[in-house]
């Protein structure tokens, strides 16, 4: 109800008696004076005043009175309550000082009675209800980020953390839910100093040591500690957005292990085996000490286990897809680190793959992102030539002539699939030799260079949407420097993001097959390259300038050697063009 039906509820009497047997207008101003005298009256008044008109008789007084009174109490307790709620949210430096004191003198209590009396719950059962109680009521701290400093100073934090390994699994909960409340990431934001202290101070206690131990308590059946276990993956979550460092340290402390026993462990999908995969990823991103760590624990063979579900099954939810998708990118993650390449190799992961681009199933298109990470670069030579000892050549160049419209309905952009095509085309063009080598090159002149043929194709359509991009771009600086603003390295790379958005590296790829092909020695390749480029008024200048460009934003995070090396063998490709 709200608060107009409140006031509009009659309790129901009865019959009343017939229009024809009241007093008439009499009536009408009795009930007049009634309700003027009634307004104002406390309660215990109203009541006098009720025995008073009922020695008197009335009944029809007696009637509105009620009616009246009840209408009145009614507004008293909301007025009652309405005056209440300020003082509840009233949140100031002493009163969550006198919370942390009562909290901490529970929590002693509670200790006290469960040591003294062991056996016998009921002696300690109260004091563990009192300790449930602060905790919820510690809630409201989470309103007031700038008050965190005296969760640590007066010692509340360690005593929390003590609690997570309380024996009653639902007081360690309730702290897990406390917690999750006070580092959720939009209030840590609003106070970065509260913040900051907060979380080292859970750093310093191994908060994720202790939510791992936590968590291998529980039980997933009952659905308090099935929420348990969703709000501590909640609370490491925040905690790593707020600090990315700290991903290393809580791998290390068993939280890697956790997630890889919990995403393998025989149980239905649901909320947590999605979370658990959010949090893998996570902590895999832009991390190389993690990486490692997956990959000494076998990890890559758990994700390849989990994946091959969707090899010829799509995921029957949006909620599993996104666990799919989630899974997928943690492996794409693992494969930057070169030591994976090879556990991804041993473990089958190219045959999986490979097979997954045949099903046509949803899973093809991460399927293709996923050899791309691991064909890449001098690392990826093993796993270029076992892609081609596993007849992938027969899947890949099918993807490459024919964008499958399936993949746009995936989401997936067609540039991003021709150039993960493109990409892995790339790679096994610099890595293979000798017989494999031969076998790829093979693949550009069967059907009378129709390779060839759909190469050039991308070629115009990338270089045509490139050349727009910069068009719009110089377009852009000319006005701004008429303006007098100043092209800081910023704006250059917003531009530089921009042309790249409009398919530079696609085109960087395109090019750099069309010069590899070119130079293989095989005559044919060569003239349909120049003869498709001459046709359509292309230009070797054009190219040879890509390439360049190309040449000089090669290989990040590698050794000076190795980019000299590989500029030198780009442009000789190119001048060689």
């Amino acid at each position: 109800m709200d608060v107009g039906e409140l006031l509009n509820y009659q309790p129901d009497r009865g019959a009343k008696r017939p229009r024809g047997e009241e007093d008439g207008g009499a009536g009408g101003d009795e009930d007049s004076r009634g309700g003027k005298q009634l307004k104002g009256m406390s309660a215990r008044e109203l009541a006098r005043y009720r025995e008073v008109a009922g020695a008197e008789g009335g009944a029809e007084m007696r009637e509105t009175e009620e009616l009246i009174g009840d209408k009145k109490i009614i507004l008293e307790k909301l007025m009652d309550q309405d005056a209440e709620e300020p003082e509840a949210e009233l949140v100031d430096e002493s009163s969550v000082k006198k919370m942390i004191l009562t909290f901490e003198k529970r929590s002693y209590k509670n200790q006290e009675l469960r040591i003294k009396f062991p056996d016998n719950p009921e002696k300690f059962m109260e004091s563990e209800l009192d300790l449930n109680d602060i905790i919820q009521e510690m809630h409201v701290i989470a309103t007031m980020p700038d008050l965190y400093h005296l969760l640590v100073e007066l010692n509340a934090v360690h005593s929390l953390l003590g609690l997570l390994s309380h024996e009653n699994t639902d007081v360690a909960i309730a702290v897990v839910d406390l917690l999750q409340e006070l580092t959720d990431i939009d209030t840590l934001h609003e106070s970065e100093d509260g913040a900051e202290v907060l979380i080292d101070a859970l750093l310093e206690g191994q908060v994720v040591a202790l939510l791992v131990q936590n968590m291998e308590r529980l039980d997933e059946q009952v659905k308090e500690e099935a929420d348990g276990i969703y709000n501590t993956l909640a609370i490491i979550e925040n905690m790593a957005e707020f600090r990315p460092g700290m991903c290393t340290e809580a791998a290390q402390q068993g939280l890697m292990q956790w997630l890889l026993k919990r995403i393998k462990a025989k149980m239905p999908f649901d909320a947590n085996k999605l979370y658990c995969s959010e949090i893998l990823a996570i902590l895999l991103q832009n991390n190389d000490n993690t990486r490692e760590l997956l990959g000494e624990m076998d990890g890559i063979d758990v994700l390849l286990q989990q994946l091959s579900v969707f090899k010829r099954h799509n995921p029957s939810t949006a909620e599993e897809q996104e666990m799919m998708e989630n899974l997928f990118d943690a492996l794409c993650s693992c494969l930057m680190l070169p030591s994976n390449r090879d556990r991804f190799l041993r473990g089958e992961g190219l045959q999986l793959m490979n097979l997954m681009l045949r099903e046509k199933k949803m899973s093809r298109t991460s399927a293709l992102k996923v050899l791309d990470h691991g064909m890449i670069g001098p690392e990826g030579t093993d796993n270029c030539h076992k892609f081609v000892d596993i007849l992938g050549l027969r899947t890949i160049f099918p993807l490459f002539m024919k964008t499958p419209k399936k993949m746009r309905k995936t989401g997936v952009s067609e540039r991003e699939h021709e150039e993960h095509v493109c990409s892995i085309i790339a790679s096994m063009l610099r890595n293979l030799k000798s017989q494999q080598r031969s076998r790829l090159l093979s693949k550009f002149t069967e059907n009378d260079c129709e390779k060839v043929d759909r190469l050039m194709e991308l070629h115009f359509k990338y270089l045509e949407a490139v050349q727009q991009a910069d068009k719009r771009i110089e377009g852009e600086k000319h006005e701004m420097v008429r303006r007098g603003e100043i092209l800081d390295d910023s704006m250059e790379d917003e531009f530089y993001l921009r042309r790249l958005d409009a398919g530079l590296f696609v085109l960087q790829l395109i090019c750099y097959i069309m010069v590899e092909i070119s130079n293989s020695g095989i005559p044919q390749l060569q003239q349909r390259v120049h003869q498709i480029l001459n046709l359509r008024g292309g230009s070797v200048k054009v190219v040879r300038h890509i390439m360049r460009e190309y040449a000089e934003s090669i290989g990040d995070g590698k050794s000076d050697e190795f980019k000299e090396a590989e500029r030198k063998r780009i442009m000789d490709l190119a001048d060689n063009f």
